[in-house]
């Protein structure tokens, strides 16, 4: 809605990116009301990235930083970024699930995509203040404790805003050519692909739920208060964002020295974090299965 309605205001500037957002929330809002196969969502969701990655070629133009005249290498590229883009807005679904946690991520994602907005301007400042403004205003009815929110993202919100800042830091990145912003998504990527690797280790079906994420182990066995856990990870992810922009030098090697060194360190604090709380989760599942 809120990309809509900037849309409406002023002009229409990203056409493709919000024909994008609108097919990827629309097959995510009808799998809301009724339940869709996965084929149907991923042929969707690869269909709307494929438009939302025209549009970003179309802002590059000629300073696109894929400058080769291999075709094939160009295809590669293309595949390789829907893959990846698809992929991630799949886990910035599964990461919605307590109370808070999308909407504070969100806004962890935004501020400093407006502060590197000042320098670079890979989009109009509006665009990502109303996006902000949609984020909060959702917030006050979705930031509550356990049990309290009036509403919930949903499908239709995850995937939705999902779009909106992978095209943001998309944009970010053709402009730059330096594919270490995707650190902006840093905290949720360790979480989410970490989890998908223990859970291919434990041979469990990937498409079923379930409640195995560190953020899902802090709220539900731990206790800990759904805002909390929320605000936690929204802070871990700002605290690294803004570090990598006003504590690294400027240049792609600083940023793949910092963006390794800090994939080191959350990987070794969630497997940590698992070996020393996971047996709990074992024993919530020992005991739902003798009731």
């Amino acid at each position: 809605m809120g990309a809509w309605i900037w849309s409406i205001f002023f002009g229409f500037q990203y056409p493709f990116f919000l024909a994008a957002v609108t097919l990827a929330a629309g097959i995510s809002f009808i799998d809301d009301i009724h339940s869709l196969p996965d084929s149907a969502r991923l042929i969707v969701q690869f269909a709307a990235m494929g438009l939302l990655v025209w549009q970003l070629f179309i802002m590059a133009g000629n300073n696109s930083f894929i400058q080769t005249s291999d075709l094939w290498i160009k295809i590669g590229f293309i595949a390789m970024a829907l893959v990846v883009c698809v992929g991630a807005t799949n886990i910035y679904n599964f990461m919605d699930g307590i109370n808070g946690i999308t909407a504070c991520y969100s806004a962890a994602v935004l501020l400093p995509l407006l502060l590197v907005n000042r320098t670079y301007n890979f989009v109009d400042t509006s665009f990502l203040l109303i996006i902000l403004l949609a984020v909060i205003v959702f917030s006050f009815f979705n930031f509550r404790p356990r049990g309290k929110a009036k509403c919930f993202a949903g499908d239709v919100g995850s995937v939705g805003i999902a779009f909106i800042l992978l095209f943001a830091i998309g944009a970010l990145i053709v402009k730059t050519g330096d594919i270490t912003w995707l650190i902006f998504l840093l905290v949720y990527g360790v979480d989410g692909c970490l989890t998908i690797c223990h859970r291919i280790l434990l041979h469990e079906n990937l498409g079923q739920a379930h409640r195995k994420h560190v953020y899902q182990l802090m709220a539900n066995e731990l206790k800990i208060s759904h805002p909390v856990v929320s605000l936690t990870y929204a802070i871990v992810q700002l605290a690294v964002s803004i570090g990598f922009i006003y504590l690294i030098p400027n240049n792609v090697y600083a940023h793949w020295i910092y963006l390794s060194c800090v994939f080191a360190l959350l990987s070794v604090m969630y497997i940590l974090f698992k070996k020393k709380y996971y047996h709990l989760h074992e024993e919530y599942l020992r005991n739902s299965s003798k009731r």
